[in-house]
């Protein structure tokens, strides 16, 4: 097996993507949140890996996804996404449309940058309240060595209730 620099990531990888979600796990753990969906996304949008814990809902598979996609799709976390689209529900709903449902634009969405700044993948996690979400993303990107955007959760992320 070839050892892979950092720097030469064009994509996310399977290694890459099953050390990323053991860490959100892990995150989860250590700060007793409720179960998560993760789903991991390379750079052209396809599924990675993705793991759902037991005791989370149904939904969550999708919605992690989403978060995934609508961060990769638009080239910016979902919480940006959320901070600019918040005035326009019919261009949010033009690119729920546009990406058949895949559109989950709420914290949660991260994008993987490597040492150039080019995103080579995302991770969508959903489970708990979104901040929440987007802080195991963030923290376990960066965790792996890569730079996640948003570079820091959201400094409450901790009060936000479901």
């Amino acid at each position: 097996m070839a050892k892979h620099l950092i720097g030469v990531y064009s994509s996310l990888s399977l290694d890459l993507a099953e050390k990323l979600i053991d860490k959100a796990i892990d995150l989860r753990i250590k700060h007793n949140l409720l179960p998560l969906a993760i789903a991991a996304l390379d750079a052209g949008g396809h599924l990675v890996a993705f793991r759902r814990e037991d005791g989370c809902g149904i939904l969550r598979s999708d919605i992690a996804i989403g978060k995934a996609w609508g961060s990769l799709g638009m080239g910016m976390s979902t919480r940006q996404i959320r901070d600019r689209l918040s005035d326009r529900p019919t261009f949010q709903s033009a690119l729920a449309a546009a990406s058949s449902g895949r559109f989950i634009p709420t914290p949660g969405g991260v994008l993987i940058l490597n040492h150039e700044s080019i995103a080579i993948g995302a991770i969508g996690i959903s489970g708990d309240a979104s901040d929440k979400d987007e802080f195991c993303a963030i923290e376990a990107v960066r965790a792996t060595g890569f730079t996640p955007e948003p570079p820091n959760p959201d400094q409450d992320w901790m009060s936000n209730k479901l």
